[in-house]
């Protein structure tokens, strides 16, 4: 595979239900329209929202294994494999762009659900290499924003760097019905943040706390809202938010995706 000649996007991609991979929806082809629509990667380095710990980890094997971190799934959910492979060089590389910062070798790990339900429909061969890159959740949404600043550079050798995880995420308020609406304060938290990407008002991201109630029931834990911060931390100067999709769905939970770089995309 040749190396992409241009400046890579970054995306973040509201991952939603497990269920995604299985299903085609508005979102499912919204995903699979940027598999289309880019140039191919030579890999993603992924942030998922499920590889949250208290430490800075790289998954570093040839083979990395798809990992089904849930429960009460149909057969066919649990049986999917996606069977890309890994990266370990750029693993390795990982641990000198973000020093000081120490990153782990992790060959216990894989791709969660919260990376391959959406790279599933956005790479189906399952022929582009994922790393990806643990959230420390020691760290305040600031440093994570600055340490994520350092992985820029990837962008012009070929990396898609891509965040998964939800805008609004709150299980337990979350309606188990296809047709549920919207609860008020997850339809304002989603609008106040997709308004905050359009305008470029970074801080008001990092600082989304600021918001208060809405807040507090949209992000009731953070791990789900960091790898937003994550893709912000790549935005070069021009750069526009360009919004992928977006909606609530089962009441509280936001699949808003949008991406940067994709200025010359369909």
């Amino acid at each position: 595979m040749a190396e992409p000649s241009s400046i890579m996007p970054a995306i973040f991609f509201g991952h939603g239900s497990p269920m995604n991979a299985l299903e085609r929806n508005r979102h499912t082809e919204a995903w699979a329209e940027i598999g289309r629509s880019i140039e191919r990667p030579r890999a993603v380095l992924a942030i998922s929202a499920h590889w949250y710990l208290d430490a800075t980890r790289a998954t570093a094997m040839e083979k990395p294994p798809t990992i089904h971190d849930f429960g009460g799934f149909p057969p066919a959910l649990h049986a999917l494999d996606y069977p890309a492979p890994g990266d370990p060089a750029l693993a390795e590389e990982l641990g000198a762009l973000l020093a000081p910062e120490p990153v782990g070798l992790d060959r216990d790990w894989g791709l969660d659900h919260g990376t391959w339900s959406v790279l599933v429909h956005v790479f189906p061969k399952a022929d582009v290499p994922v790393v990806q890159l643990s959230i420390d959740a020691r760290q305040p949404p600031s440093a994570l924003f600055a340490l994520a600043r350092k992985l820029e550079p990837l962008r012009a050798t070929g990396v898609l760097i891509a965040g998964f995880g939800n805008v609004v995420h709150n299980l337990g308020a979350m309606q188990r019905r296809p047709d549920a609406p919207p609860y008020g304060w997850a339809t304002s938290f989603n609008a106040a943040v997709r308004g905050f990407l359009e305008t470029g008002a970074t801080e008001a991201l990092i600082d989304y706390q600021r918001l208060g109630r809405a807040a507090q029931l949209a992000v009731p834990t953070p791990e789900h809202y960091l790898p937003l911060l994550y893709v912000l931390a790549q935005q070069r100067p021009g750069e526009a938010a360009r919004i992928l999709t977006d909606g609530i769905e089962l009441g509280s939970i936001s699949m808003l995706s949008v991406g940067y770089g994709l200025e010359d995309a369909p």
